[in-house]
Formats: structure tokens, sequence, C-alpha cells
């Protein structure tokens, strides 16, 4: 089951069940909104899973582009990605959570083929303010699925305030040999689908009341999804990455770690652009900055000559049409050529600021500060060059014995 078969199949089970499909939107929330990037399928929806009537019904389903930055450093491994896709279902006070969860088994048993005794559940256990969830216990115990009780990772906020509620997560065995152990003892468990009950509203103080219209928020990971149905060992093994994972590779040789981080972030600041961000030293334009520097920075360890020119613009192409976005691909290329431009000359400075000043590692605050306000030497920057230049640039947190009086030299 390719890419688009695993869409077709979640929205076409859902429809069946009364569900209206919703256009997914763009990276970028709407005005207002605290969050640089949309991190799930349902922060578009907040107003409405606290009560706001939806125009489409109480019933919703949808396939929504998220960027997380949290996991930015597992990026590399065989499940993470900076920009993924989230397929979705809603009850926006409609059905409750033991109907979403026997939906959720019946989908990924017949349409998806997902052998019953590959999978494993967990559920909220409880904690000081709200009892276990005794409900999916039961509904997943009747239909034969081995459940794991914990705390707070089965209990889903959209912050430190807002809607909020217990959870329960489906994880799907991916070793070659008979399930062993609980999600928490393997990680040959892999977690692809979330059912949230939306049942609280949680305040400043930390309380929680429980909102007049309680309602079902399920987000599954597309890439993971496709990788454990196509029975390939990482993410960017499925057919999404093909095009990428062809030819990556020939244009630059390098180690796999490298490789996974270079497609992701590329892929990822194509995407962002494609939704209207330009590089800047905050913001989203510095998220986006971030991740074409890191690009570079593992480009050019190997070989200073790299350069983001020599990218193909199919692959630019074939990422904005899979993430259905009309922005040229010549635009694409433009801004990332500039921000390599950027990078470039700013290395250079950097290495001839570290050079005259003297600064040896490790640094302190201070340093660090200095550099940055006065300089414009990011933090990471100067960490990269101390690695370069063969000095140790671990950071104490108060020993005046690392710092430099750099105002004096």
């Amino acid at each position: 089951m390719n890419v688009d078969q695993t869409v077709s199949t979640f929205i076409e089970f859902f429809r069946e069940r009364g569900h209206r499909r919703i256009t997914g939107g763009s990276l970028i929330p709407p005005p207002g909104d605290p969050v640089l990037f949309t991190t799930s399928g349902m922060h578009p929806l907040t107003p409405y899973l606290e009560g706001r009537p939806h125009p489409l019904g109480r019933r919703l389903v949808n396939l929504q582009r998220c960027l997380r930055t949290t996991d930015l450093d597992e990026v590399g491994d065989n499940t993470h990605l900076t920009v993924f896709e989230m397929l979705g279902s809603w009850s926006l006070g409609d059905y409750g959570g033991s109907q979403s969860l026997r939906w959720g088994y019946e989908l990924l048993r017949d349409g998806f083929g997902i052998r019953p005794d590959r999978l494993h559940v967990t559920v909220f256990g409880g904690d000081e303010q709200v009892g276990p969830d005794t409900e999916s216990v039961r509904t997943w115990s009747e239909m034969g699925v081995p459940v794991e009780l914990t705390g707070e990772d089965n209990w889903w906020s959209n912050g430190p305030t807002g809607p909020c509620g217990p959870d329960s997560e489906i994880f799907v065995w991916t070793g070659e040999e008979p399930p062993q152990g609980t999600p928490s003892s393997d990680q040959r468990w892999v977690e692809v689908w979330n059912h949230v009950q939306m049942r609280y509203h949680r305040h400043e103080d930390g309380s929680l009341d429980p909102l007049p219209q309680p309602g079902i928020d399920t987000g599954m990971g597309l890439e993971r999804l496709v990788t454990i149905l196509q029975g390939r060992r990482s993410v960017f093994d499925c057919d999404v990455f093909d095009p990428w994972m062809r030819t990556i590779p020939r244009l630059w040789d390098t180690d796999e770690s490298s490789l996974r981080v270079i497609i992701d972030h590329l892929r990822s600041g194509v995407v962002v652009i494609g939704d209207g961000t330009m590089p800047s030293t905050t913001g989203r334009g510095y998220v986006l900055r971030r991740l074409t520097r890191r690009v570079l920075t593992t480009l050019w360890r190997d070989d200073p000559s790299r350069t983001l020119s020599d990218l193909p613009g199919e692959l630019v192409d074939h990422t904005l049409e899979h993430f259905r976005q009309s922005c040229g691909v010549d635009h694409v290329r433009e801004v990332l050529l500039d921000e390599e431009r950027r990078f470039s000359k700013l290395l250079t400075r950097g290495r001839q600021v570290l050079s005259r000043l003297g600064f040896v590692g490790p640094l302190s605050e201070e340093n660090y500060d200095y550099l940055h306000h006065t300089h414009g030497l990011p933090r990471e920057l100067v960490i990269g060059l101390l690695t370069e230049l063969g000095s140790d640039p671990s950071t104490p947190t108060s020993d005046p014995r690392t710092r430099v009086n750099a105002q004096s030299r």
C-alpha cells in the first residue's frame, strides 16, 4: 500500500462513518496563535474542541502537514521527522472514546491488514487529579489487545493551559521475532495512532474543569504508518522519500545518519518556504535558518566545496506537489542559495573573530552572550567553530577561571 492508497483508505473509512473531510491547512497558524508552527492535526481545530460549532458538523477527518522542532535532535533515527503529515479524525461532542477505539482497531486490522497480535496499547493510569481511564482499559480488553497503564505519557494537552485529557496510544510491533515486552520496555513497539479524549480545560493554576462538550481527537503519523505497512526499516525507506533517497546519495556521499538529516532538513526547508516563511533571526524564520545551516554544516564537514546549487529542481518540485503548495521552484532555490551565501560569509567572519579575540573553549555564558550580541555569532555557530578549531566547546555554568575578558582584547 503506497502513501496515496494509505491516505485514501483512512479518509474513506471515516467518510463511510459520517465524517466530513476538512482541508488540511498551512504550517503557519492563524494570527494571534502563540505557536510558531502547526504541530498536530488538532491544532487548527482547538476552538471547535472547546465547544464552538464547526460548519461541517460534529464528525471530521483530514490530512494536515505539521512541523515539530522538539524532536530536532532525534531526526536521523528510524521514526522522527521535522515536517510530516498527520491523519486525523474528530468527534466534536458526538461519539465517545470507546467508539473511537473500536473504529481504530477495525481500521488497522481490516483496512490496513495489521495483525491483531502485533498490537499493544498504553492507557492513562491516573494521577492525583484524575483517576485511571477504566473505560479504555475495558474496551481494549474486550477486543483482546494487551494494555499497559502509564502516567503522564498518556495525558495529552495543547500546552500549559487549554483542552486536555487522557489518551490511548496504539503501538505496532516491528521486530522480526514474535512480539515481546511492552511499549515502555521495548523500542520495537512503534507508536502509530493516538486517541485523545478531550474532557477537561486546564487553567493557569493547574486546576481542571470538565469541558461543556467532551470530544475525541485522534492523530496518526502518515510516514510512520506507511513505513510499517511497507515493512520498511525507517521512515526514510518508505515511498514518500523515494525521490530523495535515489538522488541525494549520488549527489553527496556521506554516512547514513548525516544523509537522513540532510534529506529531512532540506525537505522541511522547502515546505516551510512553500508556506511563505523567509529566513530571519527570530521566530519561524530562525527555524528555517537553523534547518538550512544544519544541512550546510553537515555537507561542508566532509567537503567545503559542496553547494545547494547542485540540488535538483525536480526534488523541490516533487516536495511542493506532495504538500499541495503553489510556491515556485525558482523561489525556493533562490531562498536556499541566498541563505548559503549568508552562512558562508558568517563562518568566515566567525573564524576571524575567534582567532583575533583569542577565544578558546570551554566558554562562559558571558562569552557566548558577547559573541552573539556584539558580533552576531549564535551559540551553535560558535560551538561548531570551536569544535572545528580543535577546542572543547563545553560550557560551564559559572567558573570564572574559564572566562575570557573579551572587552579588554
